[in-house]
């Protein structure tokens, strides 16, 4: 536990979804006493952004029910992060639901528009590079500019990827995303360190959450695989022996938010059960 998140105030973005990666951050933040703030596109927006891969406005008020049922103080706003309005106007709900911003944690992604190179079409990409990418660089930029108002500093926490290190056929708009945010990171590290705002990147190997089952499904059969066999050969791959689990991404989050970590910026740190070294 960290004593010193008591009182914090958190904002996770792409939180909106039961067992997502978002979902879990939140709950570890709130458990730490954190005032968290949680956000979620809340209803499609066309074929690229569909009903089963977002999270709706009632699943998000799901989430945040129980994370209040298990005495976590918890808000739940619909936010686009396509749009660099919407992403400005969370931080600033924050701020008047809350008080402050302490904590941003820009997670909301898409990992299912797979595709092989050469079939890839520009829409695709565009939402790929949107959401994953440019959302994160307007969640930086909003919580940077009220955290600098605020004057005490911050914690600025990506959600990258494996495949912020490494390629993936099938997967070129997300590798390219997910290694963009690396760069951003470290960037954002530079500039806001004289304002003692730590800018970092999580980057888990797979999570069998509702999009990594969807993944598992997706690249057995691209693979010519069985779902077990794909599994396996996941688990063998893996120093540790299995892949991730949300609990610790949320681990991760939780130390990058603390005190504990308040000499550490820029960095991109691996949660991959030793799979991914570099």
């Amino acid at each position: 536990m960290y004593p010193d998140l008591k009182g914090k105030v958190a904002c996770v973005t792409g939180a909106g979804r039961a067992r997502g990666l978002g979902e879990a951050m939140a709950r570890r933040l709130a458990a730490e006493g954190c005032r968290v703030v949680l956000s979620d596109l809340g209803a499609p927006r066309g074929k690229d952004l569909p009903a089963d891969a977002i999270g709706s406005s009632q699943e998000l008020g799901d989430i945040v029910a129980a994370i209040r049922r298990d005495g976590g103080d918890a808000t739940g706003f619909e936010c686009n992060v396509l749009e660099e309005g919407d992403v400005e106007s969370l931080v600033a709900r924050t701020i008047d639901t809350c008080g402050r911003l302490d904590i941003m944690v820009n997670n909301a992604g898409v990992g299912y528009l797979m595709t092989p190179l050469v079939e890839t079409d520009s829409s695709a990409w565009d939402t790929v590079l949107g959401v994953n990418l440019r959302g994160v660089f307007y969640g930086v930029k909003h919580a940077a500019r009220a955290m600098i108002r605020q004057g005490q500093g911050g914690r600025i926490i990506n959600i990258g990827s494996q495949a912020s290190k490494s390629g993936f056929p099938k997967a070129a708009a997300y590798v390219a995303s997910k290694h963009g945010v690396v760069g951003l990171t470290r960037t954002a590290a530079m500039e806001l360190g004289p304002h003692r705002i730590t800018v970092n990147c999580i980057c888990p190997n797979h999570v069998t959450t509702g999009l990594g089952a969807w993944q598992n499904r997706y690249f057995s059969a691209a693979t010519g695989r069985s779902e077990d066999k794909y599994l396996a050969d996941m688990r063998a791959r893996i120093p540790l022996g299995r892949p991730g689990l949300q609990e610790d991404i949320a681990k991760a989050c939780a130390f990058l938010a603390s005190e504990q970590a308040m000499y550490i910026t820029g960095e991109a740190m691996n949660v991959s059960g030793g799979e991914e070294y570099h």
